[in-house]
């Protein structure tokens, strides 16, 4: 269809939250390569203008949103009060979910060494972790994800773009816990795999 890049931006403005490229390869009787080609020249065009609000990237899809160098101008409008920024506490145990998911309310206690009750309720409230299913284990606990919200605030597409650990923005005996708890992971990973193959290659009786 001519102009899809315009139909594209009045999709995005209409839906305020992310759309899959598929779904709108779909809708628009277009591959995923023309919309991510059109994207990329709204992007541009916004870049050029210097354009009120701007296309990001999240989970395979996209959202358009205000720029941020205009939030304080748009919160001043909107009447809106800013929100208490997270704690330390609360930081840590983002960071832990976010590295760590699916995780549970207890592994993140055992990681940090102390309650965190009000640190999961918190970020659940703010829409930054959700709830994914339950681990099947005794009590069957919940077991927690990041969200969409989250790599929007944090500017990621996926969380695999998640930055490598950086231990220092963690106090010094959650972080060693926190690394310990993933090499432990990979290394059962590891042996998992070593497992595997030493089936496959043991010779038949």
């Amino acid at each position: 269809m001519d102009n899809i890049k315009y139909a594209i931006e009045g999709i995005l403005f209409a839906a305020g939250e992310p759309v899959k490229a598929s779904k709108l390869a779909v809708v628009l009787d277009s591959t995923v390569d023309e919309i991510k080609d059109a994207v990329e020249e709204l992007k541009a065009e916004y870049e050029r203008d210097k354009r009120g609000f701007n296309i990001i990237d999240i989970l395979e899809g996209y959202q358009i949103c205000s720029r941020p160098e205009y939030y304080t101008y748009i919160q001043e409008i909107l009447g809106e009060q800013r929100n208490q920024p997270l704690s330390n506490a609360a930081m840590e145990a983002l960071a832990i979910i976010a590295y760590k998911q699916p995780i549970t309310r207890g592994q993140i206690e055992h990681i940090r060494g102390v309650n965190s009750d009000g640190c999961v309720n918190r970020l659940y409230e703010r829409g930054l972790i959700e709830e994914r299913g339950r681990l099947d284990a005794p009590g069957r606990p919940i077991l927690y994800v990041t969200t969409e919200t989250f790599l929007r605030c944090f500017g990621l597409k996926n969380p695999k773009d998640l930055p490598p650990l950086d231990l220092s923005r963690l106090n010094l005996e959650s972080a060693q816990g926190m690394q310990l708890e993933i090499n432990e992971d990979n290394a059962e990973k590891r042996e998992e795999e070593g497992d595997r193959t030493s089936e496959i290659n043991e010779p038949e009786e």
